[in-house]
């Protein structure tokens, strides 16, 4: 592992395990997404078999609140993944033994905690090694027969869309590590989804297909239009049914303005776990729907193999699709909030905030603007934000941008520099749409 993984993010593992083996019981904190969920899974599954008592507690987002939440436990071990980064200071000043497994933008350097991102060793963390991913590398760092593991850890991947544009970094360790064990096995990518055509079909916003999406009889006119039969799977299409329907999905994609990069983005290589049978997008559903369905318990259950956990996971991720599915379709009637340099939707009736957003970001918005989504069901309201990477190479960064905008009225922010995040007074959003649209203006006009 040496020659893959910078000798000093070893050396902060290695003192990370050390940490954990002189504890009995461990109390862990993670997102609770996909890729949070996937880590949690991972730490959960490692204490297991060192035989450590723990408890796994999920958050939507770690901000004073739950800081203060964390600063009450009173057991002397804590282990936060994929959350942490922008709270680097306050842990340090806690008198427990803390590891932080994270992966977005460094704010701070740790003084005292041990802490483990990608960035501290350069290496980007939104593209090259998620909190799944660190989470990999210290189980892995406890014991080398955790490297099963790595099933999860790529779901974890997929949840954060770290394969989209293809792996890189510590990723690709791990893909290497997992082909050669016979944990993973790469699978060619499709527009066209899998599992059963006329259902998928009407489910699919990766991508989100207007007038298909959502729409019975969209599927069944595309089908016809195809020549294939209603009863169909993909893993039933001939080669030639594969590229005529591929290129039906195309030209509608094309003519509702996706660019030909996310068209790319869509066909995207796949990646097969051996022992759960499934995709890793599949399994980083099930365990996206869980965790944002408040069934943290059961999504950490699922991802450390549980069938009857995953059984239910798989039913909550086609419920939620089918909700997903039914507000975009809403969203794209009633269309974005034009900004001069962003775009915004309120999703307060949905809670599927970062979903939409991102979807409406790749599928139906401008893409020369980010996507801001904001859910005002609760105080305070929570905000995403998604970008692409034209955009990025303009000179938008979205984990700058909504740090600065959310603190100026008084709210938190970061993430990633093409997905952020943050929470501010319901009051003052107006406020803050605006003083975001003049940030990145001036992230644009900095970058001429």
């Amino acid at each position: 592992m040496e020659t893959e993984v910078p000798s000093k993010l070893l050396t902060t593992l290695s003192h990370a395990a050390d940490i954990v083996r002189g504890h009995d019981f461990i109390q862990v904190y993670s997102h609770y997404d996909a890729d949070g969920v996937s880590a949690a899974s991972i730490i959960a599954q490692t204490l297991l078999r060192e035989g450590k008592e723990f408890r796994v507690t999920l958050f939507t987002t770690l901000n004073d609140f739950n800081m203060d939440i964390i600063r009450s436990t009173k057991t002397d071990c804590i282990i936060i993944t994929d959350l942490g980064a922008s709270y680097i200071e306050q842990l340090d000043a806690m008198k427990n033994d803390i590891v932080v497994l994270d992966h977005h933008t460094i704010i701070a350097e740790a003084k005292r905690i041990c802490y483990a991102n990608p960035h501290l060793y350069g290496i980007d963390g939104m593209t090259s090694g998620c909190g799944a991913t660190m989470a990999l590398l210290f189980a892995v760092t406890m014991n080398e027969k955790n490297w099963d593991l790595v099933q999860i850890a790529f779901a974890g991947i997929a949840g954060d869309r770290q394969h989209i544009n293809g792996l890189s970094g510590l990723n690709v360790h791990l893909l290497e590590e997992g082909k050669k064990r016979g944990y993973i096995e790469e699978m060619p990518g499709s527009l066209i989804p899998s599992g059963h055509l006329k259902t998928q079909l009407f489910l699919t916003t990766d991508p989100y297909i207007r007038g298909i999406s959502g729409n019975e009889e969209g599927v069944t006119k595309l089908l016809e239009d195809a020549g294939i039969d209603q009863s169909k799977t993909y893993m039933d299409l001939t080669d030639e049914e594969k590229r005529k329907l591929s290129s039906l999905i195309a030209i509608r994609l094309t003519q509702q303005g996706m660019l030909e990069c996310s068209l790319n983005e869509i066909a995207r290589t796949r990646y097969y776990l051996t022992g759960f049978k499934m995709d890793a997008e599949y399994l980083s559903s099930v365990l996206n729907s869980c965790g944002r369905s408040g069934l943290g318990g059961m999504g950490v259950s699922a991802g450390m193999g549980d069938a009857k956990a995953i059984e239910m996971g798989a039913k909550l991720m086609n419920e939620s699709n089918h909700d997903v599915v039914m507000n975009m379709v809403d969203l794209d009637s009633k269309g974005l909030n034009q900004m001069a340099h962003l775009q915004w939707f309120d999703s307060s009736d949905s809670g599927f905030t970062g979903m939409l957003c991102g979807i409406s970001m790749q599928c139906i918005g401008d893409p020369d603007k980010p996507t801001i989504g904001m859910n005002r069901s609760k105080e305070p309201v929570n905000i995403s934000s998604r970008g692409m990477w034209v955009q990025l190479d303009k000179g938008i960064d979205l984990a700058a941008a909504m740090r600065e905008a959310c603190a100026s009225v008084g709210g938190e922010g970061g993430g990633h520099r093409i997905a952020a995040g943050g929470s501010v007074p319901g009051e003052m959003v107006d406020e803050f749409l605006k003083n975001l649209d003049a940030i990145l203006e001036r992230q644009l006009s900095s970058s001429k």
